[in-house]
């Protein structure tokens, strides 16, 4: 179980169930990430920086402590942009990058000048502790935290479990006043869930600083048993609204396998851009039942909590609009769609900002015997072990619809003419699904089809 960096992209490999956060990040060899929050934010740091194939650089906006660069291989202090440049030629294995040690034994942050030169040298990734929590599972940042560069592209907030049920005082939380007022909490409460709830999700809170463009990781840390985890997964749903993803772990055994639980939105792709010009008509406009069958689809994917739901149109955008003017899905225009299937698989893709999608599922406008279950199973299947491709197949020919990963994105973004997601299935081993209901090879071709699944019983 290796990871391997291809095409400037890494792809996560897991087959026991148990992933790292190596592997559920997803970095790229142009990653730069920044921890913030408490509860072990230090040891997650270092624990990525280990996972990352060499060279990594940490480094820290704020500070760290000396006994915490112990854990890198090698320590530089720079004051200035020109020893940074030779720093990062020199760097190798896990490379620390800091100003002077204080009388205080904390190294000091890199300021902007700095960090920027860092970035733009490095083409290899870069972890940024970007604010202190002083040993404590929760914290509120100051007016000046988390100090964020505007170049990063992942933030990581990280927050101890072991604070629920404790009172809310300066032992337990840092700057307590700060996140009893995000939280509606007053001193010596005992912390609920809810209470974090609030200030993870709060503008001054847990979300604070983080520039638009970066995907918003919540890292719930200190998991350490069962009600713990409990407690975490039924957060996740709820933290889903503000964050991308939301990662249930446990440092307190294996440093190897530390992510217990991965929750993130799936995007659906609903490709409807073509005419159907052999058919005779727009397939996705034919009645289904009542309703259109682009409709019958849409409902579907929305039922299965895909999001966000991607509709790409070409042929008959405005028809289709007409007949999905009342579901909350989004309408993408494909105006090159005679171009072949590729455009319109992009044009989804464009749509949903690979930043903030975890997976992305593409469904086809003429099948209509997919059901919301094996939606669900597509991405629980997924979220246990991040597979590139997650596929169903029956009695061993595959099926659509395709479960495909974020780190698959840029591959996808290059095909051309007609070619379609199967031809990544060369490249990656899919994870496939065994279906049992033989419905779900069924689609619309000819006229013929159309009239004779009209009659098959809907899953």
């Amino acid at each position: 179980m290796k990871p391997f960096w291809r095409k400037n992209h890494c792809v996560p490999f897991c087959t026991e169930g148990k992933i790292n956060l190596f592997q559920a990040l997803r970095p790229d060899q142009k990653a730069r990430i920044a921890f913030v929050g408490a509860g072990g934010k230090t040891t997650a740091l270092f624990a990525l920086a280990r996972q990352i194939p060499s060279p990594v650089i940490v480094t820290t906006t704020t500070h760290l402590g000396a006994w915490q660069l112990s854990q890198a291989d090698t320590h530089f202090v720079v004051t200035n942009g020109t020893e940074a440049l030779e720093a990062v030629r020199q760097a190798h294995g896990v490379t620390a990058l800091t100003g002077v040690i204080g009388a205080d034994q904390r190294a000091q942050g890199l300021n902007d000048e700095i960090l920027l030169a860092i970035h733009q040298a490095a083409d290899f990734p870069i972890l940024i502790e970007a604010d202190g929590a002083r040993g404590k599972p929760l914290k509120s940042p100051a007016e000046h935290e988390p100090v964020l560069p505007a170049w990063v592209n992942q933030v990581v907030c990280v927050a101890g479990l072991s604070a629920v049920g404790k009172s809310l005082n300066e032992e337990t939380v840092h700057r307590a006043d700060r996140f009893g007022s995000l939280a509606k909490a007053v001193a010596g409460e005992l912390i609920t869930p809810e209470h974090i709830l609030k200030a993870l999700c709060h503008p001054s809170g847990g979300l604070k600083n983080i520039p638009t463009q970066a995907r918003r990781i919540l890292l719930l840390n200190q998991a350490d048993d069962q009600a713990q985890q409990i407690i975490a997964n039924a957060m996740a749903e709820s933290l889903l609204s503000s964050w991308d993803s939301v990662l249930v772990s446990s440092f307190l055994k294996d440093r190897d396998q530390q992510v217990m639980t991965v929750h993130e939105n799936t995007a659906g792709v609903l490709l409807a851009a073509g005419s159907a010009s052999r058919f005779g008509q727009p397939k996705v406009l034919l009645d289904w039942h009542g309703k259109t069958l682009l409709r019958h689809i849409a409902e579907i994917a929305l039922q299965a909590g895909l999001s966000p739901v991607i509709v790409v149109a070409g042929a008959e955008v405005e028809q289709i609009r007409a007949a999905l003017a009342d579901l909350p899905v989004r309408i993408v225009e494909n105006t090159e769609w005679l171009r072949g299937q590729s455009t319109s698989l992009q044009a989804g893709l464009n749509a949903i900002s690979p930043a903030h999608a975890g997976s992305a599922i593409f469904l086809l406008g003429d099948q209509p015997f997919v059901p919301p279950d094996l939606l669900y199973q597509l991405c629980a299947e997924h979220l246990k072990i991040l597979a590139p491709i997650v596929a169903p197949r029956v009695n061993g020919q595959r099926a659509n619809p395709v479960l495909f990963d974020r780190s698959t994105f840029p591959e996808l973004l290059t095909l051309q003419g007609d070619q379609g997601g199967r031809k990544l299935f060369d490249r990656y081993s899919p994870h496939w699904i065994e279906w049992e209901d033989a419905r779900l090879l069924e689609d619309i071709d000819t006229p013929e089809d159309y009239q004779r699944l009209l009659t098959v019983i809907d899953p």
